[in-house]
């Protein structure tokens, strides 16, 4: 029986299939099985399945893999992967670009620079994809992404695309509230026009300074905390003595606080167990309650 027939829904044009570890698909390596994955062939084949799909399906978008914590038992629904989908990118006149959802943020700031536009810079240190940046207004470097952002087209449960603007959304640090049960599409950006070898050699030196700071070539989702207001959370985590902990393969980045990097044969639960042992320390010591920007789903790994 195909992994759509048992869904009951109707066939896919791209991939759709069971039990598929989503270790594979997270940059922390780690993650339990999702009951369904989908890649789709594009958005007709998207909104076709979406149309089709039982109103009580659990449903996660996923893009690189990054700001996710999937725990060791998985999934129990459907993962629509947007990574090497729904991935154009194009002008639209000549200071707005226009990406889908499935674009990686790098390759956003690297196509606008080669367009002479500037402003998207920042995007290059976000290791996510343009979706994951709107659904959570994403940052690097001082900038942020919903101050470009001059219309977005969403999803929604029933397959019907939608064109939104900025003020169909309240928008915060690290926080985006939007018409329920509706998924970034694609968005359209405005830039400041510039030069191309001053917007690349920003880029550059961005790139250079995330290596410098960050455990860039370790398994990692990016930061874990969110900063509390007027201080730093890397800053609060150093002050506690946490560098180096560890939890099973988890461990506390030497480099950077705000960072938990696998090791080696961490588990979700290693990873999740760290992130509650940093906030009750950081909390026991300056009384600063630490809010995760890392998004953990799924359920946990049940034993016997």
């Amino acid at each position: 029986m195909s992994a759509a027939t048992a869904l009951r829904l109707p066939p896919v044009r791209g991939e759709l299939r069971p039990d598929e570890p989503l270790a594979r698909h997270t940059t922390w390596r780690v993650g339990g099985p999702a009951r369904w994955f989908l890649r789709p062939a594009d958005r007709a084949d998207l909104a076709t399945l979406m149309a089709a799909l039982p109103h009580d399906t659990p449903l996660l978008w996923l893009g690189l893999g990054s700001n996710l914590l999937v725990r060791d038992g998985g999934f129990a629904g459907l993962v629509v992967a947007t990574r090497g989908r729904l991935d154009a990118i194009e002008m639209h006149g000549p200071r707005r670009l226009y990406a889908e959802a499935g674009t990686p943020c790098a390759l956003v700031a690297r196509f606008a620079a080669r367009q002479g536009l500037t402003g998207a810079e920042f995007l290059a240190g976000i290791p996510g994809t343009l979706g994951g940046a709107l659904a959570m207004n994403a940052g690097a470097f001082g900038g942020t992404i919903w101050p470009l952002v001059r219309g977005v087209e969403t999803l929604d449960r029933r397959g019907r695309s939608h064109a939104r603007t900025p003020a169909d959304y309240a928008v915060g640090y690290r926080s985006v509230q939007g018409p329920a049960g509706e998924w970034f599409l694609a968005a359209e950006l405005e830039l400041q026009p510039g030069d191309v070898r001053s917007a690349q050699g920003r880029i550059r030196e961005l790139l250079e300074r995330r290596a410098a700071t960050q455990p860039t070539a370790e398994a990692s989702c990016g930061s874990v905390f969110r900063n509390p207001p007027g201080d730093h959370a890397a800053r609060l985590i150093e002050a506690a003595g946490l560098k180096g902990l560890r939890q099973g393969g988890a461990q506390v980045s030497p480099r950077h606080a705000n960072f938990i990097v696998n090791r080696g044969g961490a588990t979700a639960a290693d990873i999740e167990a760290l992130i509650e042992t940093v906030r009750e320390r950081v909390a026991r010591a300056f009384g600063i309650d630490l809010q995760t920007e890392v998004r953990i789903v799924g359920e946990a790994r049940h034993e016997g």
